[in-house]
């Protein structure tokens, strides 16, 4: 200061003591819980979060009493192997042995077939020269043809047998699987809604009910608030509103914290009277519009909702 002219020493002081520039808005801190709920009642048997701890997506929050789940989920299994062995036994057949019988019957029969023709023709020579009576030949050929229809029918139980089932009876026995392997994914479903994982990384905000407690169906058991669900809410004079647009950026003051760096995320198209909590007692009985800003997820987790906050537009 020694070496400043004595001419310039009032203006530096009188910059020295200038005041500080006020924050152009001003708002708070809101946050958007992320409520897990089951939509099936039970018995909570397992809380594993506490209150105010961290949690990583994909963590375990709670479970409840799963013995009707886990015995519907074995009972659907037990049904799908069930329908999957039927449909495997209509592909492939009769077994060999059964197929071996039938084909071992066919034998006899062309035998007795061939017997049949062969007396046939014995008949018919023997009534040529008056041997026997033409009745006699009658006989032979219903015969002839009896045992000439039981090698026909043998024969088509033998290809029916290598065959397997008819194709109407496949489709509908695959059918009956897709039946039992949705039934089965229902099941699992339903297990897996008993025990439920966190869906957002964040912190645990609150739990609603205590180990040993009935929670009804859809009633949330933790309360989750993620970083990227905070959010700053400000109201805009409507003399200013045409400085704020999506994506403007925004610099963000507390008590005891860095200015942080946001932008705008949204702002309201409908006009407000200034709500009666403000933090600023000179932007009362204004017209208004609600902006809300959003901050980077590192930056978030630094404020907390409810907290007064200043915005400035750099």
């Amino acid at each position: 200061m020694r070496f400043i002219p004595l001419f310039l020493i009032p203006i530096v002081l009188l910059g020295a003591c200038a005041p500080a520039a006020k924050p152009e808005l001003h708002g708070y801190v809101e946050g958007e819980y992320v409520r897990v709920a089951a939509p099936f009642a039970g018995q909570l048997t397992l809380l594993a979060v506490q209150r105010g701890m961290p949690i990583k997506a994909g963590e375990a929050l709670f479970a409840l009493e799963q013995e009707s789940e886990k015995a519907a989920r074995l009972e659907a299994g037990e049904k799908l192997q069930s329908a999957a062995s039927q449909l495997a036994n209509l592909q492939k057949g009769k077994r060999p042995d059964e197929v071996a019988t039938v084909a071992a019957q066919l034998a006899q029969a062309r035998a007795a077939a061939h017997l049949s023709q062969v007396q046939l023709q014995r008949d018919e020579k023997l009534v040529l020269d008056h041997f026997i009576a033409p009745e006699r030949l009658d006989q032979s050929r219903a015969a002839r043809d009896r045992d000439q229809a039981h090698v026909a029918e043998l024969a088509a139980q033998l290809r029916v047998a290598k065959q397997g089932a008819r194709s109407d009876e496949i489709d509908a026995a695959r059918a009956e699987m897709k039946a039992a392997q949705a039934a089965v994914a229902q099941a699992q479903w339903r297990l897996e809604q008993k025990s439920l994982r966190s869906p957002v990384s964040g912190l645990v905000e609150d739990t609603l009910y205590t180990t040993g407690e009935w929670v009804p169906a859809g009633m949330p058991v933790v309360s989750l608030l993620s970083p990227a669900n905070i959010k700053i809410r400000f109201f805009i004079p409507e003399p200013q509103l045409a400085k704020f647009k999506i994506g403007q950026p925004l610099q963000i003051g507390c008590d005891a914290c860095a200015k942080l760096n946001a932008h705008v995320s949204y702002v309201s198209s409908q006009a407000e009277y200034t709500p009666p909590v403000i933090y600023s007692n000179e932007a009362r009985a204004k017209l208004v519009y609600m902006a809300e800003a959003q901050l980077a997820p590192e930056d978030a987790i630094k404020l907390h909702p409810g907290q007064p906050v200043d915005i400035l537009v750099p």
